[in-house]
């Protein structure tokens, strides 16, 4: 199993582009065989920071929607989204795997 961490840094004043995108990807990785755990948008402090969280059963489950991603239309559809709107700056990707017990 493997958990993306996905931390990026958001136009301030485009918090609900942002947060749109978000819903758009939520129903996209579940498509493709992953786990969302949820989009994570500022509250309180820091106000251009945003977060995600989703699993694959494995990381070559998760190269494979990665390379599929570039081929399906609703992802090329909210990659323009984002791309239009301009709400996000910047963003890493780190891959962590769970420790249960």
């Amino acid at each position: 199993m493997i958990t993306c961490y996905l931390n990026y840094i958001i136009d301030s004043k485009k918090i609900k582009e942002f947060e749109h995108y978000a819903k758009l990807w939520i129903p996209l990785v579940n498509k493709f065989g992953g786990t969302h755990h949820g989009y994570f948008l500022p509250s309180e402090g820091v106000n251009n920071v945003a977060l995600a969280l989703f699993t694959f059963p494995s990381f070559a489950e998760y190269e494979k929607y990665r390379n599929d991603s570039f081929n399906d239309e609703d992802c090329i559809n909210t990659f323009k989204y984002a791309e239009e709107t301009d709400c996000i700056i910047s963003y890493e990707r780190s891959f962590f795997r769970p420790v249960f017990e």
